[in-house]
């Protein structure tokens, strides 16, 4: 349970960790994707005023939340990024896809960006830390900002052959990152189309589009991004990490576990986030769901003895 990407060349380590800059284009995206979905938060409140909030707007805003936000924490994290179990391989697309639909990045960005971040928690290097600008109260609010939003508008791309080599050399899986602007599209779209079908109404597929498309990319851009920054800053810290990373209770629903961040990062290849009593992780239930059909093997689940040590103060080693 040492490393952060099974079968990755240790003489990877030698070459940086960022590679060129984003191009305008992909720039532009990026700001796109963060500016477009809060402006659809403003614009929801008058809408639901005026026009209410459906069944089929909540039925839809639900179902492609948890498709896309598993994605994420199944998928491009656990699976993707640690290897915290491994998946055949109609599972292993899935996820990409599933994951892709957050709008997050490509499968092969989101973990590069991810590993890079775990090879440097907390210090310089680390693409999102809240504390590269010191710990007083202004340098504080200027790193929350950039662990949550900030580091977002950086060019600097992470450079993918030193953190996602395994990515790169899965043809299937490159194939989806390469594709990842088709699947953003149909996650902004696809709500709209059934929301107009199940209603057979204009108003219907553009409600729809409104909270189960941009609406819902929002929230879970905040929720994710709050795990960078929030869980970074706050919270508690019963196991041993080399960071400052902590449980955050109150985001453990919405972010389907991924702010039991302080075990995550004391042992980042456990499948289960959330281990104590009462620390509901449904990622961790899901994973176990694929397990019992077959379709997931090999998941490091947490034992009472590791746990046991963590709690002691001996935190995982883990290889960048």
């Amino acid at each position: 349970m040492t490393s952060l990407a099974p079968d990755r060349p240790q003489s990877r380590a030698a070459e940086p960790a960022t590679e060129g800059r984003r191009s305008t284009l992909e720039h532009v995206l990026v700001i796109a994707f963060m500016i477009v979905p809060l402006l659809a938060v403003a614009a929801a409140v008058p809408v639901a005023w005026g026009w209410g909030l459906g069944w089929v707007d909540v039925a839809l805003f639900v179902v492609f939340y948890m498709v896309s936000g598993l994605g994420v924490t199944v998928g491009y994290h656990r699976h993707f990024t640690h290897g915290s179990f491994k998946a055949r391989r109609g599972l292993r697309v899935a996820l990409a896809v599933a994951g892709s639909l957050a709008l997050q990045g490509s499968v092969v960005s989101w973990v590069a960006d991810h590993r890079r971040h775990h090879a440097y928690s907390d210090k310089e290097g680390d693409p999102h830390s809240p504390w590269l600008y010191g710990t007083g109260p202004r340098a504080l609010v200027k790193g929350f900002w950039h662990s949550h939003m900030g580091w977002l508008l950086e060019r600097d791309k992470t450079n993918a052959r030193r953190f996602a080599p395994d990515l790169l050399a899965d043809p299937a899986i490159r194939r989806v990152g390469d594709n990842f602007l088709w699947f953003a599209l149909t996650s902004l779209l696809l709500p709209g189309l059934l929301g107009g079908l199940l209603t057979w109404s204009v108003g219907g597929a553009l409600t729809a589009l409104l909270w189960a498309g941009l609406v819902r990319v929002a929230l879970l851009h905040h929720v994710t991004w709050s795990i960078n920054s929030v869980c970074h800053i706050w919270g508690d810290r019963p196991f041993a990490a080399r960071d400052r990373s902590a449980n955050v209770w109150w985001l453990a629903l919405l972010s389907f576990g991924e702010s039991w961040h302080n075990l995550h990062h004391a042992d980042p290849t456990c499948a289960r986030h959330g281990a104590k009593r009462g620390q509901v992780d449904i990622s961790a239930r899901l994973i176990r769901i694929f397990e019992v059909f077959g379709w997931a093997h090999s998941v490091r689940w947490p034992t009472t003895r590791r746990l046991d040590r963590l709690s002691r103060g001996t935190a995982v080693e883990h290889a960048v």
